[in-house]
C-alpha cells in the first residue's frame, strides 16, 4: 500500500507541475500579448518591454550605460498579480468543498446513527418479546 500511494503521489505531483507549467505558459502570452499592449498605447504607443531606463555609467564611462528594464518588470508583477488570483480562488473553492463534505460526512452519520437507534428499538422490542415469552412458557410449565 506504501508503495502505491508513493507512485500515486508521484503522479500526481508529476501532473501538477505538467499543468502548472502549461498555466505558466498561458499567463505569460495573456500578460505580454493581450494585457500590456493596450496599456501601452494608453500610455503613448509605447511597447511595455521596451520600457527603459538608461543610467550613464559612472565607474566606466566607456561602456554602454546601465539600463533598467522596469517595462518587463511591470510585466512580471501583472503575471505575479495573475497566477496569486487565480491560486487565491483555487484554495478558496477547495475550502469550500472540505465543507460541503464535511457537511454531508456529518449529515450521513446523522442518519447511520437515527436508522442505527431503529434497529436498536426493534432489537430492544425483540429482546422484550422473548423476555415476555419465556416468562410465559415458564408459567405455563409451572402450572403443569
Amino acid at each position: 500500500w506504501k508503495i502505491y500511494s508513493t507512485n500515486y503521489l508521484f503522479i500526481n505531483c508529476s501532473i501538477g507541475i505538467i499543468i502548472g507549467t502549461a498555466f505558466s505558459n498561458v499567463v505569460k502570452s495573456l500578460v505580454d500579448d493581450i494585457i500590456t499592449p493596450p496599456f501601452g498605447l494608453l500610455i503613448g504607443g509605447v511597447d511595455f518591454v521596451n520600457l527603459v531606463a538608461q543610467l550613464p555609467n559612472f565607474v566606466y564611462p566607456n561602456q554602454p550605460p546601465v539600463s533598467i528594464r522596469y517595462g518587463k518588470f511591470i510585466q512580471q508583477i501583472i503575471y505575479l498579480l495573475i497566477v496569486a488570483l487565480v491560486l487565491f480562488l483555487i484554495v478558496k473553492l477547495i475550502n469550500k468543498l472540505h465543507k460541503i463534505a464535511a457537511k454531508q460526512k456529518v449529515d450521513i452519520e446523522q442518519v447511520v446513527a437515527k436508522e442505527l437507534s431503529d434497529e436498536v428499538k426493534v432489537l430492544h422490542q425483540i429482546r422484550d418479546l422473548l423476555a415476555h415469552e419465556t416468562i410465559s412458557l415458564q408459567s405455563h410449565e409451572k402450572e403443569h
